[in-house]
């Protein structure tokens, strides 16, 4: 059995700024991610933000948390 946490792949910003998304000047990490069971959830999360630089921080490490939780699993 797969116990990996993936995310998806498939967004329509690719790029640096893939899984971002600026909802009226604010960034909001945007995406899927695929659960070891073969489920999948939608994950927006706003990331309290106006600088890009920082959004893109802050989204690398939600996806570092998201995909290290199915480690720990």
């Amino acid at each position: 059995m797969n116990t990996n946490i993936q995310i998806s792949t498939r967004q329509r910003t690719a790029g640096i700024n893939h899984h971002l998304w600026n909802n009226h000047g604010t960034w909001w990490f945007h995406g899927t991610v695929h659960l070891p069971n073969g489920t999948a959830e939608r994950v927006r999360t706003n990331l309290r933000t106006k600088c890009v630089q920082e959004a893109r921080r802050k989204r690398d490490g939600l996806i570092a948390r998201l995909t290290k939780s199915s480690v720990a699993a």
